[in-house]
């Protein structure tokens, strides 16, 4: 299986997220760029959850059926072709980091699957179910982990 490069031009992996991609700052999705996807991808999906959340791994943000040969989204962005699922605040697009105050820093894992045939997420799925499906289907994949904390 090869990897795709996922990147930040707002954050390095495994260093903190801007605060204006936080939920209490402007609550934009940060800007992302990838490469590596595999020529005969039929679709990307895109993933950000926190798996050190009190209740679990919070859903940050799902995008299903985004185009393969995008290369990235721009900070505020929508990924092209792609359309949102319902995150773990009910909405739909991205939520913003918001971990309870005074934490530690929490690890928020954006995660890219090139998949062979689109797939079909619930409306609002959860961390498992979109790990289960997803890691069945993947031709490849990159993460990018950001931290924050408040």
């Amino acid at each position: 299986m090869t990897g795709i490069e996922l990147s930040s031009s707002a954050f390095d992996d495994h260093a903190t997220i801007p605060r204006r991609y936080a939920l209490e700052g402007e609550n934009i999705s940060p800007p992302l760029t990838w490469s590596g996807v595999p020529d005969d991808a039929a679709e990307l999906v895109l993933v950000c959850e926190d798996p050190d959340a009190p209740s679990g791994t919070f859903v940050h943000w799902v995008c299903v059926g985004i185009d393969p040969r995008s290369g990235g989204a721009g900070s505020g962005e929508h990924p092209r072709g792609g359309t949102d699922l319902v995150n773990g605040y009910h909405r739909r697009g991205w939520g913003g980091p918001h971990p309870p105050p005074g934490d530690e820093a929490h690890h928020y894992y954006f995660r890219l699957y090139a998949l062979g045939e689109p797939v079909v997420l619930p409306d609002a799925p959860s961390a498992d179910q979109v790990h289960r499906i997803l890691e069945e289907r993947e031709m490849a994949s990159g993460t990018l982990v950001g931290m924050y904390r408040r």
